[in-house]
């Protein structure tokens, strides 16, 4: 593993375990060249997914992606991170269990959606204002409505 502080070819690993869920190992490693100290992650891959964009663009499946979108909705919201973990891994399992090496962005959206839901109201309406494009204050109303979400309108 390439040390992210200097870019030494060899770095040493201090300290394994199991990261919270289970479905990771969380290595601590070290530098010998400029003795800086790193965390990293290591996941099961089952298959190379690709996403297929509206444009017909297609890009790797990129788990970090999925984070920063996912972190961005549920920014100041009192989530713990160990849930939002899971839910991350458990839209990834779902992706990769679809048997498709190939899936429609509109494909990742939606679970992501799914998740969210149950995870926090204000960050599922977050993430479906940007996912769906909403422009104007009626387009909220809208899909509060069409979701049934009356209570986060009404500030409860």
């Amino acid at each position: 593993m390439r040390c992210p502080f200097c870019g030494h070819d060899e770095t040493q690993v201090k300290d394994s375990r199991p990261s919270e869920d289970g479905a990771a190992i969380r290595r601590r490693r070290l530098c010998p060249q400029c003795e800086g100290r790193f965390t990293t992650f290591e996941r099961v891959q089952l298959r190379e997914l690709t996403i297929v964009k509206r444009s017909g663009r297609r890009s790797p499946f990129d788990r970090d992606k999925l984070a920063r979108s996912v972190s961005i909705a549920l920014r100041k919201r009192p989530v713990e991170p160990e849930r939002v973990e899971r839910m991350i891994s458990t839209i990834v399992r779902q992706l990769e269990s679809m048997g498709e090496t190939e899936l429609p962005s509109s494909t990742v959206g939606e679970l992501v959606m799914k998740q969210l839901k149950q995870l926090d109201d204000v960050a599922y309406v977050r993430y479906a204002s940007v996912y769906r494009d909403f422009r104007e204050t009626q387009d909220f109303a809208r899909f509060l409505g069409e979701e049934g979400l009356s209570e986060v309108e009404d500030g409860r």
